[in-house]
């Protein structure tokens, strides 16, 4: 588990760029665990190595310590003195840092939309070998404007020109700056890594050149690894083709509409194509999109035929003011696909003091009143004036805006009902406001985002301040969370970390929880809660839930699993609040009974003891295994925690008197569980008395033993006195009398 600190804001370190290889961890619309992954944006036979020689000629040092394993030897000492005709090496030695990634199905990957236009067909060409039907080297790398589709054509390439054997890893770039070093190099492998980080990825001469190298290891395993690179990180004349490497200039996207009636095919929703397709309008409106988009545009189309059903099923409601007749299908589609700008340039035209009838421009209130119904939509008349007022107040007390006479220019304004009506609304005989336009409500809230910037605070705090909770079915909280995918730069979710932390930290969690899962802002969601879990405190619980959330899904990957721990562990070092710590234990301790998590915590407790990682990260994860149990028997006391020194650990935390009263009653837990089986009480017992032992211990031991008061064995015995007549030496009994007899 890598503690490579992920920040976009701080400076590039220079890695080592060694050779070490190592296995990486083996894995629509349809994602289990990533919500809202779409289509990788806008989808669009180990030879045995020779046996190690037995013996090891005289006069020389000692070898490597080899091990075989499935087709592979692993060196555990010095490297160098193998000779021979090992074909390949995996040096454990740096495991942790190495990039991991999910496995994708290559079955799966070939079903997915995939459109190819002529300029992909001719890219497409020279990526393989004339005639041979295989990638021309063993590292590509296509280089195109964000969202136009590199993910998914770097994919399909691996997936269609690479043998069915071998699998295919989708990358997470969890670093600082590229790396030869964090790369993995397993024999028939094929990787495929996205570099579109505009501060972590900057591509470098330095680290082409070693990726250059990196190819000759790449052709010798018969791997390959495809780089998938925004076009603004190659921005160095130096950058090119090197040996080995291949380099791709993708300059379009494949066609909008043939991209959209793709996904809607393979999604079942082909007669929803024959509507697209029948629209001019709706065609005119999808014309020119990128491949992110169009899956987007697709993904709408389906969002307006639901809604189109739901309210056939609904009885008509007649309203007190003007009432248009329902949409029709096609219309409501094209009213989802066009992006209302000439309207809303008439809306938001000139500035108006007051309300003008032969103008369309809105006064502010009118405004504030159009933002709230684009995210509340119908719903009920108080609710939808009250967050109107709540939002004009926000942008009134900002700073540079002169204070008003609100009394004054709430009566002084037109009626509420008068206002609703000619913004686009409607209002009922139950005074419910009726704004059954979902699409138009998303244009206008894009519309007063991108034009107007000094909006943007005061948007982001009335939707935290008016969320009723911090669900995902809340409309503010969904409206945050599409303000986030859509505009999730470093700068978007630095300001709304500042604004949202320390008001509504619940909030922000869920929308983080939904950005890390994004397929497009994932990465820099992830690099966010680094910097966060690294800062102040009012952060740190947001970081705990987003990583929470993430390890409780039952298919949560390897890759996520390992980003997770790494900010629990950052947290955990950061901090010195009690219940930071506290939260952090609770989270490892619900999930340390799934195997990934087990297992990254035993990595942790290794990693503390080997000096290599924090005793603070290390112990916290050693107390969530203690929770865990095998037969009766705590599962760390068990011949399957053999990883683990149990004893050294239990010593070393009840010497420390920040975590004895931690591990304490952990211990007593664990001796009361077995003080009733003769077999396990003893072997426990015997296992747990030389972590008792020692400087600095009797206090430790006293503690103990007096919580072990009242707990008998099965022959009747006491439980505390059976610890004392073994801890305390019988010519100190006099001075130091067992628990709970007078001193």
């Amino acid at each position: 588990m890598s503690d490579v600190p992920n920040d976009p804001a701080r400076p590039h370190q220079a890695a080592a760029e060694t050779d070490a290889v190592a296995p990486p961890a083996s894995h629509s619309w349809k994602s289990p665990w990533r919500r809202n992954q779409e289509a990788h944006e806008g989808s669009n036979h180990a030879s045995t190595p020779p046996a190690p020689p037995d013996a090891v000629p005289a006069g020389r040092e000692e070898g490597p310590a080899l091990q075989a394993s499935d087709g592979a030897i692993h060196v555990h000492r010095h490297v160098d003195v193998v000779a021979q005709h090992i074909d390949e090496l995996i040096l454990e030695t740096r495991t942790r840092d190495l990039l991991e990634g999910d496995a994708q199905d290559r079955v799966t990957l070939l079903q997915q939309p995939f459109i190819r236009n002529d300029h992909w067909t001719e890219l497409w060409a020279q990526a393989l070998h004339p005639g041979a039907g295989a990638l021309r080297q063993p590292v590509l790398i296509v280089v195109a404007p964000r969202a136009f589709g590199s993910t998914t054509l770097s994919l399909r390439l691996l997936a269609e020109h690479t043998p069915d054997h071998v699998p295919l890893i989708k990358l997470d770039a969890d670093w600082s700056s590229p790396s030869r070093g964090r790369l993995p190099l397993e024999r028939d492998h094929a990787y495929q890594l996205d570099l579109k980080h505009p501060a972590n990825d900057v591509l470098s001469a330095d680290f082409l050149d070693a990726l250059s190298k990196h190819a000759e290891s790449l052709r010798g395993a018969r791997s390959h690894l495809v780089l998938s690179v925004a076009e603004d990180l190659w921005r160095d004349h130096r950058l090119g083709e090197r040996s080995g490497i291949h380099v791709l200039r993708l300059r379009q996207a494949p066609d909008a509409l043939a991209l959209i009636e793709a996904h809607l095919n393979a999604n079942g929703y082909s007669r929803l194509t024959g509507v697209l397709r029948s629209s001019a309008q709706a065609q005119a409106s999808v014309r020119g999109l990128n491949a992110v988009s169009a899956a987007r545009a697709a993904r709408t189309v389906v969002e307006a035929w639901q809604e189109h059903l739901h309210l056939e099923q609904q009885p008509r409601r007649p309203a007190a003011g003007k009432t248009a007749e329902p949409f029709t299908l096609p219309q409501r589609i094209e009213a989802a696909l066009t992006d209302w700008r000439g309207e809303l340039d008439s809306r938001f035209g000139e500035s108006t003091a007051q309300y003008n009838s032969g103008s369309g421009s809105l006064t502010l209130e009118d405004r504030c009143l159009l933002v709230a119904l684009a995210v509340w939509q119908s719903s009920p008349m108080p609710q939808v004036t009250r967050s109107a007022s709540t939002l004009q107040e926000s942008i009134e007390s900002s700073p540079g805006v002169g204070a008003l006479s609100q009394v004054r220019g709430a009566f002084s304004s037109r009626g509420l009902r008068r206002r609703i009506i000619d913004v686009g609304a409607d209002v009922n005989n139950q005074d419910l406001v009726v704004f059954d336009r979902p699409a138009y409500g998303r244009a206008v809230l894009e519309y007063v985002w991108d034009n107007y910037d000094v909006m943007r605070d005061p948007l982001i705090a009335w939707l935290v301040g008016t969320a009723a909770d911090a669900s995902t079915e809340d409309r503010a909280v969904q409206v945050l969370t599409e303000l986030t995918l859509r505009h999730g730069t470093v700068e978007y979710l630095d300001r709304l970390g500042k604004i949202t932390s320390g008001v509504r930290p619940d909030v922000l969690g869920t929308v983080m929880d939904n950005a890390v899962r994004d397929e497009h802002v994932g990465r820099l969601a992830w690099s966010m809660l680094y910097r966060w879990a690294g800062g102040r405190s009012a952060y740190a619980a947001v970081v705990i839930e987003v990583c929470r959330r993430i390890l409780q899904e039952p298919d949560v990957t390897a890759s996520a699993t390992k980003m997770a721990m790494v900010r629990l562990r950052r947290v955990t070092q950061s901090s010195d609040d009690p219940d930071t710590r506290r939260s952090v234990l609770t989270v490892f301790q619900e999930l340390a009974g799934q195997p990934e998590v087990k297992r990254r915590l035993v990595a942790e407790v290794r990693s503390w003891q080997q000096d290599k990682g924090s005793a603070r990260s290390g112990g916290l994860a050693f107390m969530a295994l203690t929770f865990l149990n095998d037969n009766g028997m705590p599962w760390l006391m068990t011949p399957s925690a053999s990883d683990i020194d149990t004893v050294r650990a239990v010593h070393d935390l009840l010497k420390d008197p920040d975590t004895t009263t931690e591990i304490i009653p952990r211990l007593t837990a664990w001796i009361r569980a077995c003080a009733d089986d003769p077999e396990l009480y003893p072997q426990l017992r015997d296992q747990l008395l030389p972590a008792l032992r020692g400087h600095n211990m009797f206090q430790a031991g006293a503690s103990l033993m007096q919580e072990l008061q009242g707990l008998s064995t099965t022959e009747g015995a006491s439980v505390a006195d059976d610890f004392y007549h073994h801890l305390v030496d019988v010519r100190l009994r006099s001075v130091f009398p067992p628990p709970g007899d007078a001193a």
